[in-house]
């Protein structure tokens, strides 16, 4: 069996993301790429994306398959079942400091202009030390919005989810 035969590594990926936001105690989010195959309430699509609170506390039933993610969450007090393919994960990180993994965006329906760029926090940059001229070389990597502007957000300062808002912040009790 080659590459070309083996199954994604992105729904296994996003099950080691999501043990480890569980395990040390950080909420599990996804950012979805919104088309026709997503389940999602529409209303909270913004830019063709959603980002999910996929924890134990925001979830019913969740199961994180090869194929789909699929639970039951509340939105506005209203309970909605959620269906999202694998392939249409764009990423998977803690909303407590945006660590995770940032995957390569599927390509854009048939309908749609491909040669139109699109406004994402995400963004695709050549590996470390390729030159870029191999398609395979590319990473995906979480940028702030500062950063994909021109601007450059301090350095020890981890970069934001996407989907904007004002970083969490967390007080200390004694």
């Amino acid at each position: 069996m080659n590459a070309l035969e083996s199954t994604s590594t992105r729904p296994y990926l996003i099950r080691a993301l999501y043990d480890w936001c569980t395990d040390n105690g950080f909420t599990p989010y996804v950012a979805v790429q919104v088309d026709d195959t997503v389940q999602v309430p529409r209303e909270y699509v913004k830019n063709g994306e959603i980002v999910l609170n996929i924890s134990f506390d925001a979830t019913s039933s969740l199961k994180l398959g090869n194929d789909f993610i699929e639970f039951k969450a509340r939105f506005a007090g209203t309970a909605r079942e959620i269906m999202v393919p694998v392939n249409r994960v764009i990423a998977i990180y803690a909303r407590e400091n945006g660590q995770g993994m940032a995957f390569p965006m599927s390509a854009p329906p048939s309908g749609e202009d491909a040669a139109a760029p699109r406004a994402s926090p995400l963004s695709s940059v050549p590996a470390a030390g390729n030159s870029g001229a191999e398609p395979d070389g590319k990473v995906v990597q979480l940028v702030t919005p500062d950063a994909a502007a021109g601007g450059e957000s301090p350095a020890d300062e981890p970069p934001r989810p996407p989907g904007g808002g004002p970083r969490p912040a967390l007080k200390r009790v004694k």
